[in-house]
């Protein structure tokens, strides 16, 4: 199975439309290496601009260019990204309606073994409290690439965040992607699981292991945040015990939240949010802290089962 980053992803998409279209730039914050855009840097100097460590440059030249006709894209960590330049993006990006996207790399807890200061726990609730903002987690190189494509042809802002680490396939080439629709990995009427970015896999894998003991899940990818895809949540809500949400991120503002809030208004009952805990998270890799939080197949699986009974 085929395990690449989702950042080449974007970056490989980004050379191919750059060849046929000049307005396509990409811009790093000292981070091409990160972002996976050395090979963009390279095969297209003139449309690529490194702004050095200086975050809010990276958001205000972004937002200069888009409004001069360009079609930006700017790469940082998202841990910095979205805390450093934030009145950037709040000002520069949403109230001005550019058309910048940003992609947030080596989100979540990414850069584990560097510690809080390098994790990016708070960027959903941050920037989708940002009008005219999307926010976006795709899940796997193939729903990464067809989001990227879609954004290249719509001229709104945008924050796509990414992980560091190379993932699992979820999807093939034909992947059944719809802009701002969650995709139905698997149909269940016990319980429903909500999952975006790289605990979509897990949450898939999970609904297999209950499969096995009698228990039929529901898992949706909710890659789109914002705008959330509520008639889905709705829709697959109605007859299932509990509703499970699972991110890497902060228990507050994030994935669980927007369910919550959503299954409350509409169709109240229990929800369960799978996150990052309110604290500094332990250190070690990846993969070290999600089996320590139990955001894995096997810590999923055991929360649907207590969550009904």
């Amino acid at each position: 199975m085929n395990k690449i980053p989702n950042r080449q992803a974007i970056c490989e998409v980004l050379m191919e439309k750059a060849k046929e279209d000049k307005d396509i730039v990409v811009l790093c914050s000292d981070s091409r290496g990160s972002a996976s855009m050395t090979p963009f840097a390279n095969a297209f100097p003139e449309q690529f601009v490194e702004i050095g460590i200086a975050e809010q440059d990276l958001v205000s030249i972004s937002a200069g260019m888009a409004s001069c006709g360009k079609k930006p894209f700017a790469a940082s960590p998202a841990c910095f990204l979205s805390t450093r330049s934030y009145e950037q993006i709040k000002v520069d990006c949403a109230y001005s309606g550019t058309n910048v996207k940003l992609i947030g790399i080596s989100g979540g807890i990414s850069y584990g073994a560097l510690g809080m200061s390098h994790h990016s726990a708070q960027d959903i609730a941050a920037i989708s409290a940002i009008p005219n903002m999307r926010v976006y987690l795709p899940s796997d190189r193939f729903q990464t690439a067809c989001l990227t494509e879609a954004l290249l042809k719509d001229t709104m802002p945008a924050y796509i965040r990414v992980g560091r680490n190379p993932v699992e396939d979820i999807y093939t080439d034909g992947c059944p992607f719809e802009m701002d629709k969650a995709t139905i990995l698997a149909e269940g009427e016990d319980v429903l699981i909500v999952a975006c970015g790289e605990m979509v896999r897990p949450s898939y894998e999970a609904a297999k292991l209950l499969e096995e003991k009698g228990i039929h899940a529901c898992v949706l990818d909710m890659y789109c945040i914002k705008p959330l895809d509520t008639e889905s949540i709705l829709e697959k809500a109605k007859n299932v015990k509990a509703v499970i949400t699972v991110e890497e991120h902060s228990p507050f503002g994030g994935l669980g939240s927007m369910v919550s809030q959503v299954i409350g208004a509409n169709n109240p009952k229990k929800v369960v949010n799978l996150a990052l805990p309110d604290a500094p998270v332990i250190t070690g890799t990846s993969r070290e802290v999600f089996d320590y939080y139990g955001l894995n197949a096997e810590g999923i699986a055991a929360a649907v089962q207590k969550a009904i009974g």
